[in-house]
C-alpha cells in the first residue's frame, strides 16, 4: 500500500525514537523501550532498530507499532499524523530541503564511525605491537613496528580521545583529516593484510578484555580514561 511506502521514504527511525521520547545519543544508542534495559542497548539507524540484548528489530512501522501496541497499518497511520505526511500531495520543498540536509549529516556521522572503527582497530595493533616487538636486550636491533608503536600511539589515541569526547565541530576536522587523500581507506587496508597475517602466524590480537554489554567505541573510550587515570596516580605518586 502507499501508505507503507510514504512512511518509509519520509520519515527515519532515530527521528521516530527521539519524537516519541527515546533519547538517542550521538552514536545511535538509546535505552531499549521493549526490556528492562540498564545499559543503552538498542540501536537506532536511519532505515532499521536493532536490540543487542532482547533482540528487538525491524523498520519505522515496526518500531512504532512495538511501541505503541498498534497493527502495521495503524502504526503507519500514527507515523502520517505524527509526521504531517500526506498521500495526496508530494514533499514540499522545506521537506526535501530537510530530507537533503539529514542525508548529509548521515554522511558525517558514517563518515565519523569508520573513522573511530579504524584508528581503534590502529591503537590496539600498536599497543600490542609495544609489548610484542620490545627489544629485550640494549644491542638488539629495534624492530620497526615497535618504532611505529612508538610514534604513532599517542597520536592515534589523541584523535580517539577527541571522537570520544570533542565537540561536533571537532570531530569533524579529525574525520576530515584522516579521510583526505584517501588515508584512512589505506590504513584500513594494510590493518585488513596485518590481522591477515597475524592469523596466519596464529598472533591475532584477542579482544577478551571486552565487557559485556561494551561496544568497540566503549571500550577504547574507556582504556583512555584508564590510561589517563594511571598517569594522573603515578603523578600523585611522586609527589
Amino acid at each position: 500500500m502507499r501508505i507503507f511506502e510514504i512512511v518509509k521514504e519520509n520519515s527515519n527511525r532515530r527521528e521516530a525514537a527521539e519524537l516519541y521520547g527515546i533519547d538517542v545519543n550521538r552514536y545511535g544508542k538509546a535505552l531499549c523501550p521493549f526490556h528492562n534495559d540498564r545499559h543503552p542497548s538498542l540501536y537506532v539507524a536511519d532505515d532499521h532498530y536493532y536490540c543487542f540484548a532482547c533482540g528487538e528489530h525491524g523498520d519505522v512501522i515496526d518500531f512504532v507499532g512495538r511501541l505503541f501496541q498498534l497493527s502495521p497499518y495503524d502504526a503507519a497511520r500514527k507515523l502520517m499524523t505524527d509526521f504531517h505526511l500526506s498521500p495526496d500531495k508530494p514533499p514540499s520543498a522545506a521537506a526535501l530541503h530537510a530530507k537533503r540536509i539529514r542525508t548529509e549529516a548521515q554522511q558525517l556521522m558514517e563518515n565519523e564511525r569508520l573513522c573511530f572503527s579504524v584508528l581503534s582497530d590502529y591503537a590496539h595493533v600498536l599497543r600490542n605491537w609495544k609489548v610484542r616487538y620490545a627489544p629485550q636486550l640494549p644491542e638488539e636491533p629495534v624492530h620497526a613496528r615497535f618504532t611505529e608503536a612508538c610514534r604513532k600511539l599517542d597520536e592515534t589515541e589523541y584523535y580517539l580521545d577527541i571522537l570520544c569526547a570533542g565537540d561536533s565541530h571537532e570531530r569533524a576536522e579529525v574525520v576530515q583529516h584522516q579521510m583526505e587523500d584517501g588515508k584512512l581507506d589505506r590504513l584500513r587496508r594494510r590493518l585488513e593484510e596485518i590481522h591477515k597475517e597475524e592469523l596466519e602466524d596464529g598472533n591475532a590480537v584477542s579482544y577478551t578484555h571486552l565487557r559485556a554489554h561494551e561496544t568497540g567505541r566503549n571500550l577504547v573510550c574507556r582504556l583512555l580514561l584508564e590510561k589517563k587515570k594511571k598517569k594522573k596516580n603515578k603523578k600523585t605518586s611522586h609527589r
